[in-house]
């Protein structure tokens, strides 16, 4: 599939926030987030980064590679655009004893000087705001040179990009505004980080759904999950069923679960950035 990216002069990326604001804020986003967790383990894994390292998360969440990082001795300052997330997060950095620097940002303007940080990472995060060269352009001018860019990012084939597809399909996403899984494109990564740094390592990795059975899934999204919340909101009651239909058809053709339960593999980009 291609990867080029469309770009409207007219797309007015601060409504489409706005409304993404508070899609992430409803629901219960950090009961779905934790879930992740092992993503974020990982990655600080393969960032190989050392003790005091500055690491910058950004569209943090619930922190799931903040907490990563910071477990690792890493200096971590931890931004998100829903403060609510945040919270959350800090909830679980003081249980664990663990320092974490927060700060309400937006991941498309980041309130850091040019090359503040040793590393930055993003993990299910930045894929989705709404105008993504001006993202990837702030997470390039905020690390400093020879640091890395870290990042786990769904892909285009995997289950959860075929999701955001079959949403689309009902509830169709905001003129110019492209799928978020172009940032699991290692050819869209290649071009949009190509000017300033170097794709030094890009694995294919997978992540485990794992629930009671195909209704559990979806009612958990539906409930916790805000984008899916809203998407089903934004529809009448024979929009929903359609939804819910091809939400299941999905399901059911990635599940791999031989014991009455559901167990879904869903691919992801784990991407590391050298920035020159």
């Amino acid at each position: 599939m291609g990867t080029h990216t469309t770009i409207n002069p007219a797309t007015d990326y601060t409504a489409i926030k706005a409304k993404q604001n508070t899609a992430w804020g409803s629901g219960d986003y950090g009961k779905v987030g934790v879930t992740l967790q092992i993503t974020g383990e990982e990655l600080a894994e393969a960032m190989d980064m050392h003790a005091d390292a500055t690491v910058l998360d950004v569209a943090a969440g619930n922190g799931n590679a903040t907490l990563a990082f910071a477990r690792r001795f890493c200096n971590v300052t931890s931004t998100d655009y829903v403060p609510k997330l945040l919270e959350a997060s800090g909830n679980r950095a003081k249980a664990e004893g663990l320092f974490v620097n927060y700060k309400v940002a937006d991941a498309e303007n980041l309130p850091f000087k040019e090359q503040s940080f040793d590393a930055v990472v993003s993990t299910f995060g930045v894929m989705f705001t709404p105008n993504q060269q001006q993202s990837a352009a702030e997470m390039q001018r905020v690390v400093k040179s020879g640091g890395k860019i870290g990042m786990a990012n769904w892909t285009p084939e995997s289950f959860i990009g075929q999701l955001f597809k079959t949403i689309g399909k009902h509830v169709p996403p905001p003129a110019g505004v492209n799928s978020p899984a172009l940032w699991g494109s290692r050819e869209w990564l290649d071009e949009t980080f190509g000017a300033t740094g170097e794709v030094v390592s890009f694995r294919r990795k997978n992540f485990m759904f794992r629930y009671r059975s195909a209704e559990h899934f979806l009612d958990y999204f539906r409930t916790f999950y805000g984008p899916m919340q809203k998407a089903f909101d934004a529809l009448d009651e024979a929009g929903q069923t359609a939804l819910r239909s091809d939400i299941l058809g999905l399901v059911e053709k990635f599940d791999t679960s031989t014991n009455g339960s559901l167990s879904i593999s869903s691919e992801y980009a784990e991407v590391i950035i050298k920035r020159h």
